[in-house]
């Protein structure tokens, strides 16, 4: 099978979907996010063998959001591997990315690592392996993305901390089944702070290439996660990435991802490239409406999937 003209795909998605970026709701619960315009898309692949491909705002760093949590999964399948299963589900949770409702009947044990209850846990598991867990984060993160530059985003860590209401609900909820053993506040604050981590497209592309690559950074030859381990998490994406959304996305698109309600969505397709996507705009399950239609199209396109 010849290499697509990934250049030529990427220019033609984003000249037809122009007309979409006028449609959606940019997400305004963190004000922060409410000022981003809408008229923004970029989207970027990077293969294998190192070949970046771009178009639009590809290299505007955007607030990341939940795509964050696959960074702080695999710190905490570094620490603690497959214990971790034993505080967190990896199930769908049909249920909006901040419900509380599940937690009640299944004893404080959230769903899966990528709704918020369960992003919760998992940063309690960082926090309580790291003597220093954001400078870890931020390490790990541009080693992954080869930009010493990423940075997080004070003001929106400040913006979420001010109306995190319900993620603090959230916090309480899990600890009185006693599955935090942080502070909440510290819980709280580091979760923030993963949220408000600044990257662009291009950016997310390289940083998630090691999922395309067994575990194994490209960039420093450095194994990150066991190719078993790998295959876990892109698996969970597949089918808890994109929130309530999974199963709709991977009949659609058909690649493993994480989106982020900053209107990124960052997929995989193992062994061949990684690819992101932004646009901030959201549809009603809370994931980028443009940057859905954009991946969709790539895969149509290109022919390349997991199916």
């Amino acid at each position: 099978m010849s290499t697509p003209d990934y250049q030529r795909i990427l220019d033609a998605i984003r000249e037809e979907l122009r007309p979409v970026l006028a449609q959606g709701e940019v997400a305004d619960y963190i004000p922060r996010l409410a000022s981003v315009p809408r008229g923004k898309f970029g989207m970027a692949v990077v293969t294998l063998d190192g070949q970046l491909y771009r178009t639009g705002d590809a290299d505007e760093p955007f607030s990341i959001q939940s795509i964050s949590k696959v960074y702080t999964l695999t710190l905490a399948l570094q620490a603690v591997g497959e214990r971790l299963w034993e505080r967190v589900g990896r199930e769908p949770s049909g249920s909006a990315f901040n419900s509380l409702v599940q937690l009640e009947v299944e004893h404080g044990v959230p769903r899966n690592p990528f709704i918020n209850a369960g992003a919760l846990v998992v940063a309690d598991v960082v926090l309580g392996s790291q003597a220093d867990a954001r400078a870890e984060l931020l390490a790990a993160v541009r080693g992954c993305a080869a930009n010493p530059a990423v940075r997080d985003d004070p003001e929106v860590a400040a913006s979420e901390k001010a109306h995190g209401y319900r993620n603090a609900a959230l916090a309480n909820f899990i600890r009185s089944f006693d599955n935090l053993a942080q502070p909440i506040d510290t819980v709280l604050d580091f979760y923030f702070y993963q949220c408000s981590l600044a990257m662009s497209c291009v950016d997310l592309a390289r940083s998630f290439l090691f999922l395309a690559n067994q575990g194994r950074c490209p960039w420093s030859g450095k194994a990150l996660l066991s190719p078993e381990l790998t295959k876990r998490i892109n698996a969970l994406m597949l089918t808890c990435g994109t929130y309530d959304a999974a199963g709709d996305f991977a009949y659609h698109v058909g690649m493993p991802a994480k989106s982020g309600v900053g209107g990124g969505i960052v997929a995989v397709i193992p062994g061949k490239l990684a690819i992101a996507v932004w646009s901030p705009a959201l549809n009603a399950k809370g994931n980028s409406l443009a940057g859905s239609l954009a991946l969709e199209r790539f895969t149509s396109l290109t022919g390349l999937s997991i199916f």
